[in-house]
């Protein structure tokens, strides 16, 4: 059955809606009450136009020119001027979910019916959409402010038929994409070329794929600690609520609730109990906080994208109820900024916990409980295997964990606390590095579980060899599970690459999210 089309009225579009598009082909429309705030917004344009009135962006220059008055004959060269000269940007071209969901963003935000243009430049950038059209967006040369300016006029030079295109069959000229797929170019008229080039969406979209990313690796992490705690023979004191009751911040109470059902019904947990161990390491008996202060990270974040993404972000804006054009400041992409580099910096620390697990278990003198009444199962072999010296199992796995944790901590110095431009565009947001920043800290973590959920598999086995056939709690067998049904335990040294790359493409598509636990 045809999934629905995704209409777009500028107030209504969830993050998940921009994933679907972005990502799962999902249509998209214009919503008819749209379409109608955009014709009375244009409206507002033609009776500017036809009078003497002069209205920055819609018949002067922009930035620093914007006290020159452009000539009525004039302005189709002038939209089209801006469009050209604003394509600096540099570097590799943004992934095309990312390009996708800038496209999605940008049309919500005109939909909204604030920005003036006709009709025909929302259809076509719709129409490109939903054709599969990506076009070729540098992802570097966006100071945030007045908006995403380069990568948007990358992006708005395919409407005119110029540009490059991103193809299956690989690179392709702007007009030949849209006419193979049947679109006409657009010919801009006032003020279109710059409400294409003026707002957030390309900070909103990397920013909004990177939001619901790290949702995902927020519920592996708990699942890939669980794992690792069995395999550590881990004490389940710290997920007690009362504790959590005491300091009822509510990601770590959802954390702590969530490791609770992981851990139920543990056989391994079961065989310790009465040990003398009175607490774990931190990277264990903390989960709770530091998983939690992730969580609640990401729900400030989201809460921001969802207002950001229906929201009029180009300049300036025009209203009807009365008939005004007012230049203001939603351009700047500070919300996003701050809230990235925040995000960057807690998942860093999901990264660097993890990490600490992963060490954790590479070591005998911390893999297991020093007065265990059993030695040969409290404490795992030096690098999880057999034979060691001959071969060295997860030695340079951790090593890998460990770079990625590192650089996240360069990752996580704050893009938004730098500016620089002229003296008119003054204060600049730098909100595009802030959300690629997140994204690459994304990445970086999402490996570094995969290392952890590979070396906690091979952890728990150490758990269940020479007549022990102790089972984890109900989440971490599922895990285990997925685990080994895409890759086999570690007997022999072998090529890893492949096996962190398995277990990272099963993270990134939710295979250890919301386990039935």
């Amino acid at each position: 059955m045809t999934e629905p089309t995704i209409l777009l009225d500028g107030e209504t579009l969830s993050l998940e809606d921009v994933e679907r598009i972005a990502r799962g082909g999902r249509r998209a429309e214009l919503a008819p009450n749209a379409r109608e705030k955009v014709r009375r917004a244009r409206g507002v344009i033609e009776r500017i136009l036809e009078s003497d009135e002069v209205v920055y962006g819609v018949n002067t220059g922009f930035g620093k020119l914007a006290d020159v008055v452009i000539p009525k004959g004039e302005l189709r060269q002038l939209q089209r001027n801006i469009v050209m000269s604003h394509a600096a940007g540099v570097g590799d071209p943004l992934p095309p979910d990312i390009v996708r969901a800038t496209m999605v963003l940008r049309a919500n935000c005109l939909a909204k019916g604030h920005s003036g243009i006709r009709e025909i430049i929302l259809d076509t950038l719709i129409a490109m959409v939903n054709a599969g059209i990506v076009p070729f967006v540098p992802e570097k040369g966006s100071v945030g402010a007045s908006g995403d300016l380069a990568p948007l006029a990358h992006l708005a030079l395919v409407l005119l038929g110029e540009g490059r295109c991103l193809m299956d069959r690989g690179e392709i000229p702007g007009g030949e994409a849209l006419r193979q797929a049947g679109i006409d170019p657009v010919v801009l008229e006032a003020k279109e070329g710059l409400a294409l080039l003026n707002g957030t969406p390309v900070t909103a979209a990397i920013a909004t794929l990177a939001l619901l990313d790290a949702e995902t690796l927020a519920e592996t992490a708990d699942v890939a600690g669980v794992l690792s705690w069995e395999a550590l023979e881990g004490t389940d004191a710290a997920f007690d609520p009362a504790i959590h009751i005491a300091r009822p911040h509510e990601g770590q109470s959802a954390a702590a609730a969530h490791l609770r059902e992981l851990v139920r019904d543990s056989e391994i947990r079961d065989s310790h109990r009465g040990c003398g161990r009175v607490q774990d390491a931190y990277c264990l008996r903390c989960m709770p906080q530091v998983h939690g202060a992730v969580r609640d990270t990401i729900t400030m974040v989201r809460r921001m994208l969802e207002i950001e993404i229906n929201s009029a972000t180009d300049n300036p804006l025009v209203f009807t109820d009365p008939d005004r054009v007012i230049s203001g400041g939603n351009f700047h992409g500070e919300p996003i900024a701050s809230a990235m580099d925040y995000l960057a910096i807690a998942l860093g620390k999901l990264g660097s916990i993890s990490e600490r697990r992963i060490a954790a278990m590479m070591d005998p003198s911390t893999s297991g409980m020093t007065e265990a009444k059993d030695p040969v199962f409290a404490r795992l072999p030096a690098f999880l295997t057999d034979h060691g010296g001959l071969n060295s199992g997860f030695m340079m796995a951790q090593v890998t964990a460990a770079a990625l944790a590192s650089e996240n901590k360069t990752l996580a110095h704050p893009a938004s606390a730098d500016t620089t431009s002229a003296n008119q565009e003054d204060h600049v947001s730098m909100s595009p590095i802030a959300a690629r920043k997140a994204r690459q800290v994304c990445e970086n973590v999402r490996y570094i579980l995969a290392i952890e959920l590979l070396a906690a598999a091979q952890g728990v086995e150490y758990r269940q060899r020479d007549g022990r056939q102790l089972q984890p709690g109900v989440g971490g067998r599922k895990a285990y599970e997925i685990v080994r049904t895409a890759v086999p335990r570690l007997d022999h040294d072998r090529e890893l690459s492949p096996d962190i790359a398995a277990i990272a493409d099963l993270i990134y598509g939710g295979a250890f999210r919301l386990l039935e636990c």
